[in-house]
């Protein structure tokens, strides 16, 4: 590849590493939302479960010097804070979409009362996979320096596909999902699946929060998350509910959100601050595309919330 290839494929070669970058938050919260919302539930606190994710993986990195211990810290956390929306939720007249938002606020409160200390400090950060190590080029060698989140977010997808079609745990979410009453006279409990149900697509939703803080920036800061905890409700509508479709969905946004720093990494100096605004832009869009109360989306659970 000679010096003007090189200069030809840098935007997209940047785009391609900023989009598996900043895409695996969104891998992680939109799955964990996909599973709870396929049991019949909406979670909007998921912004706040992320920044206490982060917040609770970096303390523990901090003080055990093991970011994977800082990954489990978070998703212990997290399934706390889904545990507690799925009880109060299980209340009768209680609204998902109202707790949701008092979860978030109190969440990233919590977070910023309790991380404190953990601003200055510096924690070891979660391993890269080299996967361009075969390339001299630096531009390739550094798209394909993959973080293993990533590649665990992937498989993670796929088993989520093939779990939701072939297993009878999956059946038993999607049926709960689609009609309380039909699962209630199959025996099932829609609330106790939708309370384990919501602590798992919360757990899901920290580890999002732990790779913010232990890669990508790899820092703890109250200003670490950008919103994707409630961009990803509208990637999840989006990808009607699919796992693969949310692993799809979230390269999209990341790549709508590495577009600015790469127009910037090639010498572009004017007007790349724009494209930074591309991932909010798009879920606007999105959620105007999917907004009409005349008709329902496909895959939609019968009983979500925004479908009634």
């Amino acid at each position: 590849m000679m010096e003007n290839d090189i200069g030809l494929w840098g935007v997209p070669l940047a785009v391609l590493g900023g989009a598996i970058r900043v895409s695996t938050p969104f891998i992680f919260v939109s799955l964990g939302e996909a599973i709870t919302e396929r049991s019949g539930r909406i979670n909007l606190g998921l912004e706040g479960t992320l920044v206490f994710g982060a917040m609770a993986a970096y303390a523990v990195a901090v003080e055990t010097g093991s970011p994977w211990l800082g990954v489990l810290a978070a998703m212990v956390a997290g399934s706390g804070f889904g545990l507690l929306h799925g009880w109060i939720c299980s209340f009768p007249r209680v609204n998902d979409i109202a707790v949701g938002i008092a979860l978030m606020l109190f969440g990233m409160g919590l977070a910023f009362f309790f991380g404190k200390p953990y601003i200055q400090p510096s924690a070891p950060h979660l391993p890269a996979i080299p996967l361009g190590d075969w390339s001299s080029i630096p531009q390739v060698r550094a798209a394909l320096n993959v973080n293993a989140l990533f590649v665990i977010g992937a498989a993670l997808a796929l088993f989520l596909w093939w779990a939701f079609k072939n297993t009878k745990l999956g059946l038993i979410v999607r049926v709960i999902g689609d009609s309380a009453d039909s699962a209630r006279a199959m025996g099932l409990s829609p609330t106790t699946v939708r309370l384990f149900a919501t602590a798992a697509g919360s757990a899901l939703a920290a580890v999002g929060g732990a790779y913010l803080s232990l890669y990508y920036p790899g820092s703890w800061n109250e200003r670490i998350s950008s919103g994707q905890g409630l961009m990803a409700v509208a990637l999840v509508i989006f990808a009607r509910w699919n796992p693969l479709g949310c692993f799809a969905a979230a390269l999209l946004f990341g790549g709508a959100g590495a577009l600015g720093p790469a127009l910037q990494s090639v010498g572009v100096t004017q007007g790349y601050y724009l494209f930074y605004a591309a991932p909010y832009i798009l879920t606007l869009v999105i959620m105007i595309a999917t907004s009409s109360p005349g008709r329902q989306l496909a895959g939609a659970p019968g009983e979500l919330s925004i479908t009634k």
